[in-house]
């Protein structure tokens, strides 16, 4: 990673010597301090008010922090810091999400173990956040790969598993009710969240045997085994998350992901769908994040209706290629839809279906066999993301086979489409071209009926919006509101017997499976192909040595390439691991009791601090962690080991830190460089150039020879004898060669610079460009702070003198604006009014103990180093300002007395004047007469009269 020097260090260097404000040694002082007396350890219990705040954990990638990252992290411990003045028992923990793609691939490409590389990489982390002084409790910390943490991942994973979701009370329960219940009456009164189970009485379901019992299960289990598509990277080796994947590559590498049919583990998140969105409305989070969440779990009511084949429709040669025919057989099946417009179901003139819905293979006639599968083949590579998005592409295939329309009889083509996707609802859908503009678009596109209704239009593909889709030639529907009319339907439709209504929702259930070595391993192992769980004394399962953290010859994920990777009585274990999320679905627990052995989180931990008060973190993990903690507390709620059922009160998404690029233009075809201001007189090229070696935007032309070999011999024409670079704001990262390394910074200014810089750049939760030249004005205020204090011997100077009315105001004022600031977290906003205070009590040359004590306090939770310093000189105990009190406001001292007027004659300033705001009229009018700049005007003579408008002015009319 290039490091970024911006060239003050020099002028710095003079200052401080200067001024005796050696930050270095302060800080590293202070950070030495906090950390040998575990200042900022937080005891459970106790009488004071809890206050619980966390930042989203990070993967301590390689390349360290950026100047971007603390963002987030600076805030919360300005939070965390404000709220122990304010008399809070105040958690603050950090810890790392370890497990990940990133060190896997590295291991892979290397040999080293991935536990080696994280390890080195949390000690460049852990280094840089103590550099920025942030008051964590390391005495928590947790790393998701440490076997003390996901011991507690992997018994979790057992309550899932052992676990179904009872509709009847709402919340899960232990797989044995269940069970007890098929033993009594079978499953015809179960009413559950599972997939498709036929029905079964007690005798029944006692005759199965072990292994039809578990199939059976495994459609109510919380955590289950399918056959489902999947997002598969052959590159990376394994299952990706709808998230995981854009524009059909991985976003880890940019690898092609592939859409496969596997084996895999799920968590069954659909069954808390309904609270999931309903709990929604009880949480302080951004209105954005809330509304993406509703959108990924998609609730739709409407009705689920049932189209026969048409006689002959079951292929007669298709079913028999092999792997095909995957679902039971039988002789005629239906095609089941899922729609939230069954009152359009006579405008409905073909059905599509999904090119991965089960029927497919069954109905697809011989003549069109080769065209859908080809089809089939292309549409599995694209990612259920790109095909949603893709709006515009219009492509399918015919199936050969047709289906009875429900209530006229008539004979309807079956086609496949790739914007059905398998996932959602059935996984096939009746095509209303009247109604919906994909359906319209495809059915213009193949030449398919539309209905008179849409034909008579004179509707453009661009303009037609399908908001006014209706019932064609229903006879019982006309005049009716939409809604009436999707109840009249639904009522017609489970009349006819051949549907009824439902509540869908798009979330699906989560793969939980990774075919990956560097992950939590699955506390399973198989007994005659049957899963079983390991008992919680065998736990925790460790991840074993392996040869290589490659698949194995046979396809089989690393684990297969473990020795005696089996129990000891010779059962082979699971092979996958658990995905990244699993860990970071409940970590937030651990930190309320980390150092449990027997329990993940002790129940008196759990009672007293509950749920986290704020929670800071980027929007990017709104359908992915943010979704699963919350499907995650939901559950462990349900079996009674938490007290809350959603993680976090308030949740804040800080803005990203952006960096301010440089970039140089080379004139196309040879090694000449062209100024900024000169760039459009040439044929140029523009590149990024490191803005290391750029300061205000000038280049250092011999630098940048040096930078790259490619430059050695570079010419350049240059503007008033400079070399201009152009600039624009964008990602900070290093392939811009825009990264800004924090510890430089502070090498540079110091750790209370950073933070409070960082914080001056705008509001918290907006995207702002960093820009390193603007970082001198916030240094320059700490130096005016500290000189408050000092004579100008530099000698330390504190008087006991009183205050006086102006110092008391400034003071004041700063006390409630800083205090108001920190509870709506406008950061920014405070950093302003530090530097008007500061600029006043400088005027004011105040050196008081009453205004500078205080001034320390509301200071310390953004420059915490400084003050520490300037407390312990005030003669306080050291360290003992963490846990001193906020300084009361009184309004009282903003009251003004007085009021500085200014005087005019006729109309005219000539003086101002001071005078109580209290005085009358007459006495005012006295002494304004006898002010000698008023005299001057007068010359002698009385005034015509005299205007006062009471604290604004006084105009004496001659």
């Amino acid at each position: 990673m290039p490091e970024v020097f911006y060239g003050h260090l020099l002028n710095s260097q003079l200052y401080l010597k200067r001024m005796d404000y050696n930050f270095r040694s302060i800080e590293k002082k202070w950070q030495g301090f906090w950390a040998e007396n575990q200042t900022f350890k937080a005891e459970t219990g106790g009488n004071k008010p809890k206050y619980y705040v966390l930042d989203m954990f990070p993967y301590p990638s390689g390349a360290g922090l950026h100047v971007g990252h603390p963002l987030g992290y600076i805030a919360s411990d300005i939070l965390a810091r404000f709220k122990r003045l304010k008399g809070f028992n105040v958690l603050h923990p950090m810890g790392y999400d370890a497990f990940g793609l990133p060190a896997e691939q590295y291991a892979i490409q290397t040999g080293q173990h991935p536990a080696l590389t994280t390890d080195n990489n949390i000690r460049t982390f852990r280094r840089q956040l103590d550099n920025i002084g942030l008051s964590f409790d390391w005495s928590r910390e947790v790393r998701t790969s440490d076997p003390d943490f996901y011991k507690w991942t992997q018994w979790i994973f057992i309550r899932f598993f052992h676990s179904w979701y009872n509709k009847k009370t709402g919340k899960a329960e232990a797989i044995d009710t269940l069970i007890n219940e098929f033993e009594q009456e079978g499953n015809a009164r179960v009413e559950a969240a599972s997939g498709e189970v036929a029905v079964f009485t007690a005798p029944e379901w006692k005759a199965y045997s072990e292994k039809e019992k578990e199939a059976v299960l495994q459609h109510y289990r919380l955590a289950y085994q399918a056959d489902a598509y999947v997002n598969w990277c052959p590159r990376l080796g394994t299952v990706l998350a709808n998230d995981e994947v854009q524009d059909g590559l991985s976003v880890r590498g940019g690898y092609p992901v592939e859409r496969k049919l596997m084996r895999q583990w799920f968590m069954r998140i659909t069954a808390y769908a309904e609270r999931l969105l309903n709990d929604l409305e009880e949480i302080d989070w951004p209105e954005p994040i809330k509304e993406m969440q509703r959108n990924w779990i998609g609730r739709s009511e409407g009705a689920m209706v049932r189209f026969e084949l048409a006689p002959g429709s079951v292929a007669n040669g298709a079913a028999a290629e092999p792997g095909a025919g995957q679902m039971q057989e039988r002789a005629n099946p239906n095609i089941e839809v899922f729609t939230t417009r069954p009152d359009t179901i006579f405008g409905c003139t073909f059905l599509v279906l999904a090119p991965e819905h089960e029927l497919v293979d069954q109905i697809t006639s011989a003549e069109q066999l080769g065209e859908v599968r080809a089809y089939v083949q292309t549409a599995k590579n694209r990612s259920e993301r790109d095909r949603m998005a893709d709006v515009k592409t219009v492509s399918g295939a015919f199936t050969g086979a047709y289906a009875l329309h429900p209530f006229t009889g008539e004979k309807i083509p079956v086609w496949i489409a790739d914007y059905v996707l398998a996932g959602y609802g059935t996984g096939a859908v009746m095509a209303v071209p009247s109604g919906d503009n994909r359906d319209f678009r495809f059915a213009r596109h193949f030449n398919l009926p539309i209905p008179a209704i849409a034909k008579d239009r004179d509707i453009s593909e661009e303009a037609y919006e399908g908001k006014d889709a209706i019932m064609i030639n229903s006879g019982f529907l006309n005049g009716m509101t939409m809604a009436e009319a999707i109840g009249k339907a639904i009522e017609a439709i489970e009349k006819k017997g051949i549907g009824k209504g439902k509540i869908q929702y798009r979330l699906r259930d989560a793969a939980f499976s990774r075919q990956r070595y560097w992950g939590e391993p699955f506390p399973l192992y198989y007994k005659d192909g049957i899963p079983h769980t390991l008992g919680e004394d065998q736990l925790p399962l460790v991840l074993p040595e392996v040869d290589k953290y490659l698949p194995t010859e046979s396809g089989e994920p690393p684990l297969a390439r473990a020795k005696d990777w089996q129990t000891a009585e010779g059962y082979p274990l699971e092979t996958n691991t658990m995905p990244g999320w699993a860990g970071s679905s409940w970590y937030y627990l651990r930190y309320m009791d980390a150092e449990n052995a027997k329990e993940f989180a002790g129940h008196e931990a759990v009672d007293y601090w509950r749920q986290v008060d704020l929670y800071l973190g980027g929007p990017e993990h709104a359908t992915g962690h943010l979704l699963y903690v919350r499907f995650w507390t939901k559950f462990l709620y349900d079996i009674g080991r938490i007290p809350v059922k959603e993680p976090a009160k308030k949740l804040i998404n800080q803005g990203m830190i952006q960096g301010r690029s440089n970039f140089v233009y080379r004139v196309k075809g040879s090694n000449t460089f062209v100024s900024y201001g000169l760039k459009d007189q040439y044929d140029t090229t523009s590149l990024h150039v490191d803005v290391n070696i750029v300061q205000n935007d000038i280049l250092d032309t011999e630098k940048f020879k040096a930078f790259n070999p490619d430059y050695a011999h570079a010419e350049f024409i240059l503007e008033e004898g400079k070399y201009i670079c152009g600039f624009e704001v964008e990602k900070m990262s290093k392939s811009r060669f825009n990264v800004v390394n924090p510890d430089i910074i502070i090498e540079q200014y110091g750790a209370d610079t950073l933070r409070m810089y960082e914080m001056f750049l705008g509001p918290l939760e907006q995207s702002k460009p960093w820009n390193t030249n603007g970082i001198e004005g916030v240094f320059k205020f700490l130096r005016k702070f500290w000189k408050l204090f000092f004579d100008d011997s530099w000698n330390f100077r504190v008087s006991e003198e009183k205050a006086t009315a102006g110092e008391l105001k400034a003071l004041h004022k700063l006390i409630k604006k800083v205090e108001d600031d920190v509870e709506r977290f406008s950061f920014n906003t405070s950093v302003s009014n530090f530097m008007i205070c500061v600029n006043e009590l400088t005027a004011l040359a105040c050196h008081k103990r009453a205004i500078l004590q205080d001034l320390v306090i509301v200071l310390a939770s953004y420059a915490p180093h400084i003050c520490e310093e300037l407390w312990e000189r005030l003669g306080n105990a050291p360290g003992s300002l963490s846990y001193a009190s906020y300084p009361r406001f009184n309004e009282a001292y903003l009251k003004e007395d007085s009021f500085e007027y200014p005087v005019s004659v006729n109309g005219k300033v000539r003086t101002k004047m001071n005078f109580a705001l209290d005085m009358d009229q007459a006495g005012m009018e006295k002494e304004i007469l006898s002010a000698e700049a008023v005299q001057r005007y007068l010359e002698g003579k009385p005034p015509k009269k005299i205007i006062i408008v009471k604290g604004r002015i006084v105009n004496v009319v001659v």
